[in-house]
């Protein structure tokens, strides 16, 4: 369980625009070495989880796109969430923000209990609750397609960011001296990531005139601007200039650092290495895998996972069928081959030999019969233009 009054591990960098939080490891090698204290298994306890999920299910039709039963995400923790393409990866992050409902999620006559979906973040129970409200509670999102709006400046996408904002209430707003002293602590927190980021100098630009780099910082930034406790990152590397992978990594390691947990979906492995202290596997909308990233890659559910269960099997090596396989197979292609005979001579007395194609003297082009005559009048008229 989560014990937010314990002592914080190490002190909170100098640097950070995040308050300092109570329980969190600030020291890196504190938080892995409790780690290594967790089961490598699907659905692990945690010694600190800051977000905990049961019984989500989200299905579309009758396919299954998530059913995740149960896992723990470990406070302070940079948490990778991989797996293949259609795995339910940016789904389940949808369900989590309250960007879409689970299939699971309580009902008016079915509130709680076996099957019905529950995830709990920093002890608030989060279900059946709307994005913004989930965005308020200190858990925040970026996406994988970049949703910075392209008609307003980078300043005024960092502002729409922030929390607390007096004069967003319409009363308020018409006296200046109760907001203006809140704009300027907005205005100034706001410049100070954006030089973080880099992106200071492009603060009058529009948004929309930044390269999918640039608009990753900016997302990244923006959801800074709520001094969110936990942010989802759903491929950050995702269309990003090669030149600010290393950016990306380095401020993805500071926001850690500074105190907020990170939860990422990547398909980059050598990132997936590189930074996570965890890694969580999804396949096919499961959790099948869990583990710190050196392990977890060696996992033969992870390997069948992204190449396949049989990836290392020649399918194509008959002493792998027995007898009686081969000689079903051996059966369904007599009988495939005897339906098409008889279809075709069904059509051909049908049409009495007349069917445009079947005509006496004119047989069908299509068998080897007047394939092979096409090529001997070919090569006449050949041989007579030599002699000619």
């Amino acid at each position: 369980m989560s014990d937010t009054s314990s002592t914080t591990n190490g002190p909170a960098p100098s640097g950070s625009t995040l308050p300092r939080r109570e329980g969190y490891d600030y020291d890196r090698s504190v938080l892995r070495s409790k780690l290594t204290t967790v089961e490598r298994t699907p659905g692990s306890a945690k010694p600190d989880p800051i977000l905990t999920v049961d019984n989500v299910v989200r299905r579309f039709g009758g396919m299954t796109a998530v059913d995740v039963g149960h896992v723990e995400v470990q406070r302070g923790a940079i948490t990778a969430l991989i797996g293949p393409n259609g795995a339910g990866k940016t789904t389940f992050f949808n369900l989590l923000t309250g960007f879409d409902k689970a299939s699971s999620a309580p009902t008016a006559f079915k509130r709680g209990g076996p099957g019905v979906a529950k995830w709990v973040f920093e002890g608030k129970a989060m279900g059946n609750v709307g994005a913004a409200k989930v965005a308020r509670s200190g858990m925040v999102r970026t996406f994988q397609l970049t949703k910075a709006l392209s008609r307003l400046t980078v300043m005024q996408n960092m502002l729409l960011g922030a929390k607390d904002q007096p004069g967003e209430n319409f009363f308020v707003a018409i006296v200046a001296p109760l907001w203006r002293k809140r704009e300027r602590e907005i205005e100034a927190k706001a410049e100070d990531l954006l030089a973080r980021f880099k992106l200071l100098e492009k603060k009058d630009d529009f948004a929309g005139s930044l390269s999918g780099g640039q608009r990753k910082l900016l997302e990244m930034a923006r959801a800074l601007m709520s001094d969110p406790a936990m942010i989802m990152l759903d491929e950050p590397m995702a269309g990003v200039n090669p030149a600010l992978t290393q950016s990306l990594l380095g401020h993805i390691q500071s926001l850690r650092d500074d105190g907020t947990t990170v939860l990422f979906v990547e398909h980059d492995m050598h990132m997936v290495r590189h930074i996570s202290d965890w890694v969580i596997v999804m396949a096919e909308g499961r959790i099948v895998a869990e583990g710190p990233a050196d392990t977890v890659m060696d996992d033969q559910a992870v390997i069948d996972a992204y190449l396949g269960a049989h990836h290392d099997t020649d399918l194509g090596d008959d002493s792998l069928l027995d007898d009686a396989t081969l000689e079903q197979l051996e059966e369904e292609v007599a009988r495939e081959d005897a339906a098409r005979a008889a279809e075709a001579t069904s059509a051909s007395s049908s049409t009495g030999g007349v069917a445009g194609r079947d005509l006496p003297g004119h047989p069908d082009p299509s068998t080897p019969q007047a394939t092979n005559a096409a090529d001997d009048q070919l090569s006449d008229g050949r041989q007579s233009g030599d002699k000619r």
